[in-house]
């Protein structure tokens, strides 16, 4: 009689493994994000009896595989005789997060072997995989590093219609080194209210330029110091500069135009600033979100587009003569950034494009374009430490209205 396999409670580091194959099939297969998944009310309801450490561990997996899915893909297509199978959506999971842990984590591979097979086992449909991801796992451990190693994976973890972008609108040399970026696990980027040395110390970073700290310290957020007074806040370098490009605002009225749907906004009549912060595909977030990466289709783009140009058009009709807008996007497609000023401004003759300076970004010249506009990408701010470099990837013009 076979030995009884043990409940899944019963197994350390199983639970945590089947909640990641329950995300992973999410986003791959129902397309829900990650945030959706993990945070909220409609957050896996497994997630409530994993300890932190395990909680870590299903998170950094999720997103490990996310960042690899394409060189995972190709490596398991050389592994298998016949391609991963379709009829059973754990089994492609098991053998996503084996591989995984075998090729990028630190987990012993017979354990990581052996919590994939107890995984497609206690899945009705997948049980009859088991002794296929047990042999393949096997292989990968013998021949997943050297076949890594032949392919240019950075490139392959990018969807081509992405890449192709990348590739037109930056040149070759820019997209790769982007899509190189976006293999590696980023820090946590932290505002202040004030001091930024002080807190860098205090949470072991390093304070950037732009006065963001940055830190490679793990583990839920709330328990660092200062976070439950509000002394700051988490926040990619990037994303905090565009606020700033309204300089002094002592006695000025700023709305930020997409906090909320708009109807107060409206009944305000002319205003000293406008922030238009506009919903985008979000590609320039990838390197945080890398399920953006695989939710995202190229005909998102022209929805977005018609929106961000109404929410232009009627910012633009609530600022008053002498006030400023800003306009920024966490998307790295031009059409959400570049062009969808340059159409504004041939449209409106009342505005002006108001060159960001240097001094008001930290002197980082390389994040300022030709016409003045701010653009950040994922390989700006190299680091010798991957995981200290980059930026999210951000586009934020200054207009002013005569």
């Amino acid at each position: 009689m076979p030995p009884r396999l043990a409940r899944p409670s019963e197994v350390p580091g199983l639970a945590a493994r089947r909640i990641a194959a329950d995300v992973l099939d999410g986003v791959l297969h129902k397309h829900r994000t990650l945030d959706d998944q993990l945070d909220g009310a409609a957050a896996h309801p497994g997630l409530k009896t994993l300890a932190d450490r395990d909680r870590a561990l299903m998170r950094k997996l999720v997103a490990t595989i996310l960042r690899r899915l394409g060189t995972l893909g190709h490596l398991l297509s050389r592994l298998l005789d016949r391609g991963i199978p379709t009829d059973a959506p754990r089994a492609q999971s098991a053998l996503l997060i084996g591989a995984a842990q075998i090729l990028w984590m630190d987990v012993p591979d017979h354990a990581a072997v052996d919590l994939s097979v107890r995984l497609v086992q206690s899945d009705r449909r997948a049980a009859k995989y088991a002794g296929l991801v047990n042999a393949v796992l096997r292989r990968c451990a013998r021949e997943g590093p050297s076949l890594v190693d032949d392919v240019k994976s950075e490139i392959l973890d990018i969807p081509p219609w992405l890449h192709k972008r990348w590739i037109a609108h930056y040149g070759e040399a820019t997209a790769r080194a982007m899509a190189l970026a976006l293999a590696h696990e980023p820090s946590l980027d932290i505002t202040v209210k004030s001091d930024a040395a002080q807190w860098a110390s205090r949470l072991h970073g390093e304070s950037l330029p732009t006065g963001t700290v940055r830190t490679l310290l793990q583990g839920s957020v709330t328990n660092l110091p200062g976070f439950a007074e509000g002394e700051w806040w988490v926040q990619d370098a990037a994303a905090a500069l565009p606020a700033r490009l309204f300089g002094d605002i002592k006695g000025k009225t700023i709305v930020d135009f997409c906090a909320a749907p708009g109807g107060k906004t409206a009944q305000l009549g002319a205003i000293d600033g406008v922030l238009v912060d506009a919903p985008c595909t979000s590609t320039g977030t990838i390197r945080r979100h890398p399920d953006v990466a695989w939710l995202r289709q190229e005909a998102d783009l022209a929805a977005l587009t018609t929106l961000q140009k109404r929410l232009l058009q009627r910012a633009v009709a609530l600022l008053r003569p002498g006030g400023t807008l800003v306009y920024c996007t966490c998307s790295l497609e031009p059409e959400e950034g570049e062009t969808a000023i340059s159409t504004l401004l041939a449209a409106e003759p009342s505005l002006r494009r108001v060159p960001v300076d240097r001094g008001e970004v930290g002197g980082l010249a390389e994040i300022i374009n030709p016409q003045g506009d701010l653009r950040t990408l994922p390989c700006h701010m190299p680091h010798s430490d991957p995981r200290l470099g980059g930026l999210d990837g951000f586009y934020a013009a200054r207009l002013g209205k005569s």
